[in-house]
């Protein structure tokens, strides 16, 4: 080990954060992932179309979560990551116990505004803080922990969410305070909200790790100026790398907010149907993609094999194309296992898109790469994915029944090109490590050139 470089923390002070982490990420999903459940009972509620239901679930959520995303992770890089998680979990469960209370479309936006707010904090801190918690050859594991979580909480969100609009719905809320006067999904909202200051609290239990391989930090701007000339002077690689990222999470995130609705409009699913099957065959599928993506990407990162990696991710996305034929299954069971099957290959994806990430950039900039995966991901796949699919349910097929043809038409042609950027950007990466190039030293362990001091 280096001459200064503090050593890694003891294993069960790192999994125990790492714990925590992974139940801050359940909470995130499912607190931003209610309205996909109750896309109905709200649109009846609040008098909503289909298209301004997909301006909640993506326009609304994305505005802060891809603005502040970027000098969120910034902060990440230079200042406390627990605090910040801290701050970022208070706000998103604020926000939607605020959402189970919105009386009109401007409000509950405003809510899910602030559940993006608080949720951009998460992943670029975490992802800093695996990097001083567990050596190089050791990151993939907690990294599909981490990620686990989330891939389980689209099964969770499923199945709580209507657990809780079930028994709102036979009156088992009754007598209790807020909760006994409010519709079943507002119920929901305010449940879950409620569950984000158990992490809080989690977190208080935790200290910050020392931060390992970085230089003396230099002041803020100088440091954005670097990082974003590191990255445009490779945008070669990084350009159609993030660009192919976020196809796969346009994909994910509207098939993800239109499947459920596709299966009872469709189908004819009740929503206890849909929450006593798709929610633990999602969580099943959601546990073994990102434990298969950690082990795949731990395996490859012992031999500093980087385009195997990039074999991952192209290949990964064309597993996701079964699940988009689901409108075409037979019955509702067959249906049902094709939606939840995406959440295992849309993990490996995500696993070994932010170990890479990991590799390819210097460790003061991580933070900052992956708050950028948030923004083209949220920009480009949160927001694009769920309102492509409700404009041609509404404006090209006429017809709320055929969600799950629109969903088929905008998810297919995305995967396929989502592996086909990952091969440009896997080729531009070849090339520039045959010339050396400034990622080629990174990946091989090598400083960077000395950057000039900023004029006094």
């Amino acid at each position: 080990m280096p001459a200064g470089d503090p050593a890694y923390p003891d294993r069960g002070r790192a999994w125990w954060l790492i714990a925590i982490l992974f139940l801050a990420s359940i909470v995130s999903v499912l607190d931003r992932g209610i309205l996909n459940i109750v896309v109905d009972p709200v649109r009846a509620d609040l008098s909503l179309s289909d298209v301004e239901i997909s301006l909640l679930q993506g326009l609304a959520f994305g505005l802060f979560y891809a603005t502040v995303g970027v000098p969120l992770g910034l902060t990440a890089d230079r200042w406390s990551r627990r605090g910040l998680i801290i701050g970022g979990v208070l706000v998103w469960s604020l926000a939607t116990v605020a959402g189970g209370l919105a009386s009109s479309f401007g409000s509950l936006f405003v809510a899910r505004i602030f559940v993006g707010l608080g949720e951009a904090a998460l992943s670029p801190a975490t992802i800093s803080l695996i990097a001083d918690l567990f050596p190089p050859h050791a990151r993939g594991r907690p990294i599909s922990v981490y990620l686990t979580g989330q891939a389980l909480a689209n099964g969770l969100s499923i199945s709580i969410t209507s657990f809780i609009t079930t028994a709102a719905a036979a009156g088992r809320f009754a007598g209790i305070p807020l909760l006994g006067t409010l519709a079943p999904w507002r119920v929901a909202f305010v449940c879950c909200g409620l569950l984000g200051f158990v992490v809080v609290a989690a977190l208080c239990t935790t200290r910050e790790p020392l931060r390992r391989n970085t230089e003396r930090r230099s002041a803020l701007l100088p440091h954005a100026r670097r990082s974003i000339g590191y990255l445009a002077s490779n945008a070669g690689i990084f350009l159609p790398l993030y660009l192919g990222f976020a196809l796969c999470f346009l994909a994910a995130y509207g098939s993800g907010a239109w499947a459920p609705t596709m299966l009872m409009r469709g189908f004819g699913a009740s929503r206890p149907q849909i929450g006593a099957l798709l929610g633990p065959l999602s969580m099943i599928f959601s546990i073994a993609g990102p434990l298969l993506g950690g082990l795949l990407v731990d395996h490859y990162a012992r031999g500093k094999r980087v385009f195997a990696r990039f074999g991952i991710l192209v290949i990964a996305p064309l597993g996701v194309i079964p699940s988009a034929l689901a409108v075409l299954a037979p019955s509702l069971i067959p249906a049902i296992v094709l939606v939840a099957s995406s959440g295992a290959v849309i993990a490996v994806v995500g696993t070994t898109m932010l170990a890479l990430l990991q590799v390819m950039v210097p460790p003061d900039m991580r933070g900052l790469a992956v708050s950028l995966t948030g923004l083209v991901n949220t920009v480009l796949g949160g927001t694009s994915g769920p309102l492509l699919i409700s404009v041609l349910t509404e404006h090209v097929y006429h017809d709320p029944a055929l969600v799950g043809l629109s969903i088929l038409s905008v998810v297919v042609p995305a995967l396929l090109a989502g592996s086909g950027l990952f091969v440009v950007a896997a080729v531009a990466l070849r090339r520039q490590m045959q010339r050396g190039g400034p990622t080629a030293l990174v990946l091989t362990g090598q400083a960077l050139p000395a950057q000039p001091a900023p004029p006094a």
